[in-house]
């Protein structure tokens, strides 16, 4: 008799629990539902590197493979709009990107200040150049971070509050190239890797700092994409290719599917 009571306990507590659980999972599910999401921001939101590009996007290069779509399709959220555009800084985001938002808007995303710090220019001469200039167009783009960059975030930052003042807004930083001591047997020296990752923890923490001044979520890709860099063997960003050079650098749809998604559904 106690051993049949003890299990008729252990059942209905289980069944409590299981029932607990599929309610709080149809409530969640309830209120994704009922997002109203705007994915904004540079080439790591709109999804660069991940092909399966919308034709309609243009030179914006919106992939249906980008973290946003992806979080879009998996939640179903009540209205979606995806206005990240490759080659993006901050000042196109607020003239180009923020028409969509609304005091209805519940989400947003967003990865911005690469191309302000000019780190397209920075591999572009750290690949043909020497490891010195290397080196110093790397502290160029430091010290514009520390300088120039602040004040540009703000308005980004700003200009979304003002347009959607009850919006919860996630802003997502860039992961770090290399693999120090990875596979790489040729290209970049290894003072050169170092000088870029640590350039990109510089921005990194510039672009963490104004967001939480704001008000905002910052989501450090860092870990998810840590064993997956360059030189790491299983790399989920394109190293440089001459034949699509604007690829290089940028997120593999492994890279937006492992790195970003996670990285971004984490925090939502």
């Amino acid at each position: 008799m106690r051993l049949s009571r003890i299990t008729a306990l252990s059942s209905s507590l289980l069944l409590g629990a299981v029932l607990a659980l599929t309610g709080a999972g149809a409530a969640q599910a309830a209120e994704t539902a009922a997002l109203d999401y705007v994915a904004l921001g540079d080439s790591y939101s709109s999804g660069v590197g991940a092909g399966s590009y919308d034709s309609a996007s243009g030179d914006c290069k919106r992939s249906t493979k980008a973290y946003p779509v992806l979080w879009k399709n998996a939640n179903a959220p009540s209205s979606f709009a995806f206005t990240a555009c490759s080659g993006a800084r901050t000042g196109d985001v607020t003239a180009n990107q923020l028409g969509p938002l609304s005091a209805a808007t519940d989400l947003v995303s967003l990865t911005i200040g690469g191309n302000d710090a000019g780190f397209a220019d920075v591999m572009t001469t750290c690949v043909l150049q020497s490891e010195a200039t290397c080196i110093s167009r790397v502290n160029q783009a430091k010290s514009y971070v520390d300088t120039t960059l602040p004040g540009k975030l703000d308005s980004v930052y700003t200009a979304i509050r003002n347009k959607a003042p009850a919006a919860r807004v996630v802003v997502l930083g860039y992961p770090r190239f290399y693999q120090l001591a990875g596979s790489c047997v040729a290209g970049l020296t290894e003072n050169e890797r170092k000088a870029i990752n640590g350039a990109a923890d510089h921005l990194n923490a510039a672009v963490a700092k104004r967001a939480a001044d704001h008000g905002y979520t910052f989501s450090s890709v860092v870990p998810a994409f840590t064993g997956h860099e360059i030189c790491s063997g299983s790399s989920w960003l394109h190293s440089v290719n001459w034949l699509n050079i604007g690829e290089s650098y940028h997120p593999t749809a492994a890279g937006q599917s492992g790195g970003y998604l996670p990285s971004f559904r984490n925090v939502v």
